[in-house]
């Protein structure tokens, strides 16, 4: 993820001498230095010395541990912090930071690999309005960018497409099976679905009608999309999507109050 903001950073004209980057191992630093041909650290707390804005781009297990080893750069630099480990809460990442900090915190998903990513972010109290804009620069690097709130709306960002990305591929995947059961191979199956998948998102991104009006616009009177949609609705497919979300959405409260701690 960290890779995928720098790329994309330095992909829409953002100088890369002002970019630096921190890893625990020689063998990365050196591979990003000559992926990207920016600075890298050994040392985190060096690195933010240098910083003016700190993306937490690590796993969130280990984000305590990392805060502990800048927590007196913060203090004396006061940088702006950008979170995107997953689940922790700004209260904690500030409480870990000894308080008082610049905190945005991010909620992206997985196409932000490939700079195709849909980010919710949530500023505390202390992020200024230049810090925002700052904040979503880098984010927008990655794809789309959100703001919301309140924090605990970037519990259904993740429930909608932090996760989402999963419940696409598991649609996708039930197609090609049923292709397959329907007499189609296995390659015309995937390149079907694949590209069926990609077409109908295109046509709603360059559509100013809502899904509804889409699917009711392929959806002939008693035709075959029709019988396939009734058959969907029949077995209640919006109920299942609502339930499974409302879990995910519970799942990411329960890992915040795990990963967090007390405070």
């Amino acid at each position: 993820m960290a890779q995928s903001l720098i790329g994309g950073l330095i992909a829409s004209g953002y100088d890369k001498q002002n970019i630096i980057a921190t890893d625990p191992t020689q063998e990365s630093r050196n591979a990003v230095t000559e992926k990207f041909g920016i600075k890298c650290f050994g040392d985190n707390a060096e690195a933010v010395n240098k910083a003016d804005i700190v993306v937490l781009a690590v796993k969130p297990q280990i984000l305590e541990s990392v805060c502990q080893t800048i927590l007196d750069s913060v203090k004396s630099k006061k940088p702006l912090i950008i979170s995107i480990a997953a689940g922790i809460r700004s209260k904690d990442i500030n409480r870990w930071l000894g308080g008082n900090v610049a905190i945005v915190r991010t909620m992206p998903n997985t196409p932000a690999l490939i700079q195709t990513g849909a980010t919710g972010l949530f500023a505390n109290e202390i992020v200024s309005q230049d810090q925002q804009s700052q904040a979503e620069h880098i984010l927008r690097a990655a794809g789309i960018t959100v703001w919301v709130d309140n924090e605990e709306k970037l519990d259904a960002v993740t429930a909608l497409s932090g996760s989402g990305p999963a419940y696409y591929f598991l649609f996708m995947e039930a197609m090609e099976q049923a292709g397959q059961q329907l007499g189609l191979d296995e390659k015309t199956a995937h390149l079907l679905t694949l590209q069926t998948a990609l077409g109908a998102a295109k046509m709603a991104l360059e559509s100013h009608q809502d899904f509804a009006s889409l699917r009711q616009n392929v959806t002939s009177p008693n035709g075959t999309t029709e019988k396939a949609v009734q058959s969907f609705q029949a077995d209640g497919l919006p109920e299942i999507i609502n339930k499974a979300m409302k879990a995910a959405q519970n799942r990411a409260v329960e890992l915040a109050d795990e990963l967090g701690g007390k405070a």
